[in-house]
């Protein structure tokens, strides 16, 4: 019964393998520059905000240098949680025959896109090192430490939004408009292209009830400024996304059930 379950597991690993490859190579075929779109498209993001910004927000004398290495990475673990949720949420109805026609495991298909949204994160990973190199800034030890540690969080969140949306959003196509909506407050409610600490203390409260305002605040004041959140605040946060990702479970297998009638 064991090797039969093993068995099994490796059968699902290299199902979610392949289907991630498979996304990925089709999200870029047919394009000229192909798989450059996963780095261009990041930073050309980051080449109006930091022209606009850059002056407003840091101006010269002013004391931040560093401001483009936060703003660059801010955009690139924003772009992953927005990319990552559209990606999980649309992809039992982006794999509708699949889904219909033989049996694999809904769940494979929704992680295998969000491991096509983490691939490209990980692409994106090399433009940040490229960027610190030129600036030759060297991050401390533990301030790389929280960032994997919150880019891995950034993942659950993505993985949990994904695992509850994907079923419904089979049945309710407008959640992707919504979704795309509050993609869009989340944002501005997000301080990628502002310092949080321009902030009355009230609103910083509020805003860091955004999960990606507390991860994108901290990776930033950690990796240019070594500055760490509080062990009970980072007790706390993991704690409440293993929360959520629990109840997304729980909340895939009671409406994962009539997916296909859906469909």
């Amino acid at each position: 019964m064991n090797l039969i379950k093993r068995k099994q597991h490796e059968n699902y690993r290299e199902l979610i393998w392949i289907l991630a490859k498979t996304d990925f190579k089709l999200r870029y075929q047919g394009s000229v520059l192909g798989y450059l779109w996963a780095l261009l498209k990041p930073l050309l993001m980051f080449a109006v905000l930091n022209f606009v910004f850059s002056s407003i927000f840091n101006p010269r004398g002013t004391g931040n240098e560093y401001y483009s290495l936060q703003l660059l990475v801010g955009i690139i673990l924003f772009n992953f949680f927005s990319e990552g949720t559209a990606a999980g949420m649309g992809s039992l109805l982006s794999k509708a025959q699949l889904v219909t026609k033989i049996y694999v495991p809904r769940w494979t298909i929704i992680l295998a896109a969000t491991l096509n949204s983490a691939l490209i994160f990980l692409m994106n990973l090399l433009v940040i090192v490229v960027f610190f190199t030129y600036k030759q800034f060297l991050p401390s030890f533990w301030s790389i430490g929280l960032f994997i540690l919150f880019s891995l969080l950034t993942y659950l969140l993505i993985l949990a939004f994904a695992l509850f949306t994907a079923p419904w959003y089979v049945k309710f196509r407008d959640l992707s408009m919504i979704w795309e909506v509050l993609t869009t407050i989340l944002f501005y409610g997000t301080p990628i292209f502002y310092s949080l600490n321009m902030m009355p203390d009230y609103i910083q409260r509020v805003l860091l009830f955004n999960p990606m305002a507390f991860i994108i605040h901290f990776v930033k004041e950690a990796l240019i400024v070594n500055r760490f959140p509080e062990y009970w605040q980072t007790g706390v946060f993991t704690l409440a996304v293993l929360t959520v990702f629990a109840f997304s479970i729980f909340a895939y297998q009671k409406s994962i059930v009539k997916v296909a009638e859906d469909l």
